[in-house]
């Protein structure tokens, strides 16, 4: 339902049976959304598809919502994989943001010779893919996966799997036209380093792709990257 609220729940859904909401999604139905008793919620969580409901009881931070009728059936989606390396907290959380918007399944994480990022707050990730899950009426939320340094990432890639990374200032072209699951490779600011790019070229599943002329920055360069291989999967 277009300019409802969407929340996402851990609970099973179906019609007719009542769940509680984690407190802090209470508080935001009761106390910065003002919403009440009989007020409609669309609840999702990634198993049962989408589901009208309605607030039951509501009270600081406690809240029981009652499942009506299905909206919409589950349906799987495209598997699509971010593979970047972390950058500054807030460039991260954008980066997080609009991979979930663009439909990424998975987000992995990795620590490049060059990655600038201290310690991931894994957590706060998880709650950004939430919140845009909600808001993009998406059916699922994209899995964040624990970090991994690079070679320990390359080594355990499958092989009949293509990751596709962006180079910059190289001769790669647009990602080759092939279906789902597509994975997309993102370096840290400042690239690759020469150890990691001859790395990479050894590798037969690693198909470097240009973005093309511009040096893009690294939360640009997974936006574009991203829209490229959605298009070429579905070209």
């Amino acid at each position: 339902m277009t300019g409802s609220i969407r929340l996402f729940t851990t609970e099973a859904l179906s019609e007719g049976a009542t769940i509680q909401i984690s407190p802090e999604q209470a508080h935001y139905l009761g106390s910065v959304m003002r919403r009440g008793p009989g007020d409609d919620v669309v609840l999702f969580n990634g198993t049962h598809g989408e589901f009208l409901a309605s607030i039951a009881t509501i009270k600081r931070d406690k809240a029981q919502l009652a499942v009506g009728a299905q909206l919409r059936p589950q349906a799987a989606e495209p598997e699509l994989t971010l593979v970047f390396a972390p950058l500054k907290r807030d460039t991260t959380n954008l980066v997080v943001e609009k991979a979930t918007e663009l439909g990424v399944t998975r987000i992995q994480p990795v620590f490049t010779e060059r990655t600038n990022a201290g310690r991931l707050n894994l957590d706060r990730f998880a709650a950004i893919a939430r919140e845009a899950s909600e808001q993009c009426e998406r059916l699922c939320v994209p899995e964040i996966l624990p970090p991994m340094k690079f070679f320990d990432l390359l080594g355990s890639w499958p092989h009949d799997r293509v990751l596709s990374a962006a180079i910059e200032r190289g001769h790669a072209g647009y990602p080759s036209r092939r279906g789902f699951p597509q994975a997309l490779l993102i370096g840290p600011e400042g690239g690759f380093s020469p150890v990691e790019l001859d790395a990479m070229r050894r590798l037969a599943f690693v198909e470097s792709i240009g973005l093309g002329p511009r040096i893009l920055r690294a939360e640009t360069a997974a936006i574009a990257g991203l829209a490229l291989l959605q298009a070429a999967a579905s070209g």
